[in-house]
């Protein structure tokens, strides 16, 4: 018999300036509880209205960590790695890795990227990318829902992403009073974020709006679970995430995750010795097309 989830607590993160400049809105829908949100460490809703050619972003480093990003709006990153609307890229930093995010031209862009955390005997894992285009999601088209899953797998669905820990990663569309059932495992922690329109989800119907954050109520046993998620009057789409809690202790400082306070400053010095390699320059078994 599969557990039927419901949303357990609901949140409306702040709107706030960015720190790319003029027209930079960031929100911060994960980052102040990672007891309550493993494996998720942070995830940041970034618009940017960008209306001058004055470079915004750069390469930085990072180590101990994979970001998930999914582009729904504009384009971002290096020749080597260039991101497009609706194109999904997984980065394992492991030992330590420079990648480079420069905005130089107006444009019109919005990026979720998630900090996802890598178990303790990964942490250290050689750096890899793994790009998946829009034109190789999985699409699955039924009664007024369209789901495209970028990770994990998801009603029928499987995304070629290969994974350390165990992670779903949706987008659902949904026409106005269109119905889903989303098959999830029981012992994912889980949250929805509504990216237009408003939606009821859950056993007990709990109503979402734009720009809201839904997390599911969590359980310690592995098994089956459903989650009911209901467009309202108008059309409405989320983003869905669902990992794998690793039950691990995390510090984090800057650009880096570690297993305690005194890795951090050894990572600091591979970094200013040049000893973290770029992403675009690690070799081409580490750069993985989907």
């Amino acid at each position: 018999m599969k557990t039927e989830r419901k949303i357990i607590r609901t949140e409306t993160p702040e709107a706030r300036p960015g720190f790319l400049g003029a027209g930079h809105i960031a929100r911060q829908l994960v980052g102040a509880d990672f007891e309550a949100s493993d494996p998720f460490i942070f995830l940041m809703d970034d618009v940017l209205d960008k209306k001058d050619t004055t470079p915004s972003g750069g390469a930085h480093p990072h180590a101990g960590f994979e970001t998930v990003s999914l582009l729904l709006e504009g384009e971002i990153g290096d020749e080597a790695h260039k991101m497009h609307s609706g194109d999904f890229q997984l980065m394992t930093t492991g030992s330590g890795v420079v990648h480079t995010e420069t905005i130089d031209r107006p444009m019109q862009l919005r990026l979720l990227q998630l900090w996802l955390n890598l178990p303790r005997k990964y942490r250290t894992a050689t750096p890899r990318v793994q790009d998946l285009p829009l034109k190789h999601v999985p699409v699955l088209d039924e009664k007024g829902v369209q789901i495209r899953l970028y990770s994990g797998a998801l009603n029928g669905l499987t995304a070629p992403v290969h994974h350390y820990v165990p992670l779903i990663v949706a987008d659902v569309s949904l026409e106005a009073g269109a119905t889903t059932v989303l098959d999830l495992p029981a012992q994912y922690n889980t949250f929805l974020y509504i990216l237009e329109g408003g939606v009821t989800a859950g056993a007990d119907e709990q109503p979402l709006r734009k720009e809201q954050v839904g997390w599911l109520d969590l359980f310690e046993e592995a098994g089956p679970s459903t989650l009911k998620v209901v467009a309202k009057e108008e059309k409405a789409r989320l983003v869905l995430y669902a990992g794998l809690p690793q039950h691990e202790e995390i510090v984090v400082h800057g650009p880096f995750i570690a297993d305690s306070a005194d890795a951090i400053p050894e990572l600091y010095r591979q970094y200013r010795a040049g000893r973290m390699p770029h992403i675009a320059t690690v070799p081409a078994a580490q750069r993985i097309l989907l």
